[in-house]
């Protein structure tokens, strides 16, 4: 009996190290999915530096507590539940699992925390829509290149015209 709370212990410390370190925590609700679907969905999450692991929801909800997420109590996190740990980008858990429910309709986004705010199952789908920071950087470089792109071929044509007319003259 005693090992038995010595090593749940051990794993509530765990999720609340994880917890505590990782940007967004994104719940999810796997029931339904085949092994290939599950194995497909880790394979995803690990390319992409994220945690993805399965906890009980009691030891969850205590580790939760601790680090002060209320919302993932008794109501809210039951049944099958996975968690993925996201520590770099935030916003990629909440993106891979949004792509993966394209292919697995089972697979169900219940809540998550992102930057120590939390979010129900609408708003995550909302943050998993939101362009990664590679994808931002690409588009305001694009905005900036294009005006001076623009003023360039002006300046070029300009140019070309005044040759044009310099030439004309000449002959």
């Amino acid at each position: 009996m005693k090992k038995a709370i010595e090593l749940k212990s051990q794993v509530v410390a765990e999720i609340t190290d994880k917890l505590n370190r990782a940007a967004s925590v994104v719940v999810v609700d796997y029931k339904g999915l085949t092994v290939a679907e599950v194995t497909e969905l880790r394979k995803q999450m690990r390319d992409a530096g994220v945690d993805y692991k399965v906890y009980k929801n009691t030891l969850v909800r205590r580790a939760a507590k601790e680090v002060g997420i209320e919302q993932f109590n008794d109501t809210d996190l039951v049944g099958t539940n996975a968690i993925a740990f996201g520590y770099d980008d935030p916003v990629e858990p909440a993106k891979i699992i949004k792509n993966f429910m394209e292919k697995a309709p089972n697979l169900e986004l219940k809540m998550g925390v992102v930057e120590g705010e939390f979010y129900d199952k609408d708003k995550m789908l909302e943050i998993a829509s939101i362009p990664s920071r590679e994808e931002l950087i690409g588009k305001l470089l694009g905005s900036l290149k294009s005006p001076i792109s623009d003023f360039v071929y002006l300046v070029d044509a300009i140019a070309k015209k005044f040759e044009e007319e310099g030439e004309g003259k000449e002959a």
